[in-house]
């Protein structure tokens, strides 16, 4: 959620952000509202001085009364009479106030919820994720020798992969790992795990079934409501997030941390669930896109500093790189562009890595910086050195994302005999095993 008093002094860069991130708002409206809000407020809390100043005023005459003499009483007492009746005017219009309040505020809140944030002076402007930027590359692209099989293919011949039985369970964009590629999965998870504990990220296992709070909290509601799973026989309604991000981050909704304790690291593995709409025909065949999958996913909950909130970016981003360079996996970073943005999202980078059956490179991790966006949105905030209340600032990043990661990995390590080689970083993951045969 962003900051009233910010968009009021800013009106125009909220205008651009919501055309920049093509997220239909009405900010005039939310604007409107929120000024009669603010009368009303104004309004109540002269008469809240009004009546602490009659409060004063009846006492001091209670006072007057048992001193004056007899000939004063009664006017005396005829002004008392006055003062008293006034509290009870005052109520009536305060009530009214409450009333009037009390129904615009919903009104402001629908908008609000929508309203994006501004990205970053540095973000590229563009439409859309064919705009986005390459940073970096790392690693060399595998060259083969013979003609290379997909992972469907090698996954099926091996006994790794079953689609069939999958779809025939559960539906379209569904799947079955099985033996070797059910060690990997679970190694490539591992592997991620092991590694942000050693850079000591708090390791967590979380709920991945949440009230809508939380959803809304962390921005994947109202505007992605369409993605997730709703528990529907459920009082109040539950949501499968797709992320460990939102438990993480949400782990602390509504509390004040002590400035001294930030930053919170955290690290997850959690299956997450997406129901992939507006997808529909795309990237239908194999594990790319898919309902249901396992994320290690780090976050960190931060001081309300713009710096700081970049230097931790990079770390996070780093992170992930770190367990791709351990994989061997040739990969790029691309800085994504405004059209590209998420409604909270300050400023994020992808990367993606090389897959050799999409013929280029396919988005296996993205790193998000929100600032104050979904602290505000979660009452999450810490008490700073000075005593003064701030809101917290948070960044989240994808470790690893399994089975989409396996694709590269299948792909890259095959051989030509069809077996395909165990990146020596897992296989201590999987008792020894240096190769994956018929």
């Amino acid at each position: 959620m962003i900051d009233l008093k910010d968009l009021r002094e800013n009106p125009e860069a909220y205008r651009q952000a919501a055309m920049q991130k093509r997220i239909d708002v009405n900010i005039d409206r939310l604007l409107e509202l929120e000024s009669k809000h603010r009368a009303i407020e104004i309004e109540r809390q002269q008469i809240t001085a009004e009546k602490n100043q009659i409060g004063k005023q009846i006492g001091q005459m209670a006072g007057k009364l048992k001193k004056a003499p007899p000939t004063e009483q009664a006017a005396l007492q005829e002004e008392m009479k006055k003062l008293q009746a006034r509290p009870t005017e005052l109520k009536a219009a305060e009530q009214k106030l409450e009333a009037e309040a009390g129904a615009l505020w919903p009104q402001i809140e629908a908008i609000l919820l929508r309203m994006p944030q501004p990205a970053d002076p540095e973000v590229p402007v563009g439409k859309d994720d064919s705009e986005n930027v390459e940073l970096r590359k790392w690693g060399t692209v595998r060259q083969f020798d013979f003609q290379p099989k997909d992972h469907i293919a090698l996954g099926t011949e091996l006994g790794m992969l079953d689609v069939d039985r999958g779809v025939k369970l559960a539906g379209s964009r569904s799947w079955f790992l099985t033996g070797a590629g059910a060690m990997l999965h679970q190694a490539v998870l591992r592997l991620a795990m092991d590694l942000m504990i050693e850079r000591s990220f708090v390791p967590m296992v979380v709920p991945v079934l949440v009230r809508e709070g939380a959803m809304r909290g962390t921005g994947y509601f109202p505007l992605g409501r369409e993605q997730s799973y709703e528990m529907s026989n459920e009082e109040p309604p539950v949501f499968l997030v797709g992320t460990a991000e939102v438990a993480l981050t949400a782990y602390h909704m509504d509390e004040i941390l002590d400035g001294k304790s930030l930053p919170r690291k955290y690290v997850a593995m959690s299956p997450c669930f997406r129901r992939e709409a507006g997808t529909y025909g795309k990237d239908t065949a194999g594990l790319y896109r898919i309902h249901q999958f396992d994320k290690v996913e780090q976050v960190i909950i931060c001081r309300n500093d713009v710096e700081e909130s970049k230097r931790w970016h990079q770390e996070i981003l780093g992170n992930a790189e770190a367990v791709l360079q351990k994989l061997n996996l040739p990969y790029r970073v691309v800085q994504v562009c405004t059209g590209d943005l998420g409604q909270g999202q300050a400023a994020k980078y992808d990367i993606e890595t090389w897959m050799p059956s999409r013929g280029g490179y396919g988005e296996t991790h993205s790193a998000s910086r929100f600032y104050a966006f979904q602290a505000r949105r979660l009452n999450l905030r810490y008490r700073d050195a000075d005593g003064k209340t701030k809101i917290c600032h948070t960044l989240n990043n994808t470790v690893i994302a399994s089975p989409r990661i396996l694709i590269p990995i299948m792909e890259l390590c095959q051989n030509a005999d069809g077996s395909i080689t165990v990146p020596e970083a897992l296989r201590g993951y999987m008792g020894g095993m240096e190769r994956i045969g018929k």
